[in-house]
């Protein structure tokens, strides 16, 4: 495989997946932003903080902290190059009435504190993969195929991971506003702009409304938790949103094999 056909596999296979797999059947994340959002949360840390960032950190000998490190830091570069892009289409799209100045800097400092978890978040991903199959890193790293590497004991420890955060630890997670919700909130009072009730957005709003059968990560009920003034307990036990998480993540590998399977039939065809 080719260095630009790793780069496309990079940019595709984590963001283009997660952000569509969301967008068509949770509901979280318009349609008609879903291009913004892949741009946004793919260019940047397939393009630049991967190549730039983290293999200049990790060099040709990884080790524990450079892999931390790298992580951190190209997680912190991404989030702020895309927090900034995503203010700047903002300001571009002549809908928004947002000041620059303040949503600018209210979505840098957030999207700071969301880097640095990100970024070990991913760290201990890749310490995991590199403790128990270093080969596979060396081999990502010269842009080569795994070839006949085993990488059971990695599939089988992420599997586990995926079934237990998604199905256990979802619980946990926090039901305030994510870092642009926030940013919207604290400058403009609301933590989303108002609509136009004709167009395309109310294509795509009835499209999602049809292709979303877990919208807002949970069973359908008519209403969402938001609209019904519901505010759940911490944690918040609810097998909507288990299966919303262990569906959720059989969708993105499906999808991520699907990609792969058509990227290596383009490779073997070019042979």
């Amino acid at each position: 495989m080719s260095c630009q056909e790793t780069n496309l596999t990079w940019f595709f296979l984590p963001r283009f997946r997660v952000l569509t797999v969301q967008a068509l059947f949770f509901a979280d994340g318009g349609l008609l932003a879903l291009g913004c959002n892949i741009f946004n949360l793919g260019l940047f840390p397939c393009f630049i903080a991967y190549p730039l960032i983290y293999r200049k950190i990790i060099g040709k000998n990884p080790t524990q902290g450079r892999i931390l490190t790298g992580a951190v830091i190209a997680g912190i570069f991404s989030l702020q190059l895309g927090a900034f892009c995503v203010v700047l289409q903002t300001l571009f799209s002549g809908i928004s009435e947002l000041p620059f100045g303040t949503f600018l800097i209210l979505m840098q400092s957030i999207h700071l504190a969301i880097g640095i978890a990100e970024g070990l978040v991913t760290a201990a991903v890749v310490v995991f993969v590199w403790k128990a199959r270093p080969e596979v890193l060396s081999a990502a790293g010269r842009s080569a195929p795994i070839g006949e590497i085993n990488i059971s004991k990695v599939l089988i420890g992420l599997l586990a991971a995926t079934v237990v955060i998604g199905g256990a630890l979802s619980w946990f997670a926090s039901s305030r506003p994510d870092g642009l919700e926030w940013a919207m909130f604290k400058t403009a009072g609301t933590e989303a702009l108002e609509t136009p009730e004709h167009g395309a957005h109310t294509l795509l709003v009835g499209i999602q409304e049809k292709t979303a059968f877990l919208p807002d990560y949970g069973f359908k009920t008519g209403e969402t938790k938001l609209e019904a003034g519901v505010h759940p307990s911490w944690p918040a036990v609810d097998a909507g949103t288990s299966v919303s998480g262990l569906v959720g993540g059989a969708l993105t590998l499906l999808v991520a094999f699907l990609i792969g399977l058509a990227l290596n039939r383009r490779r073997k065809a070019r042979v």
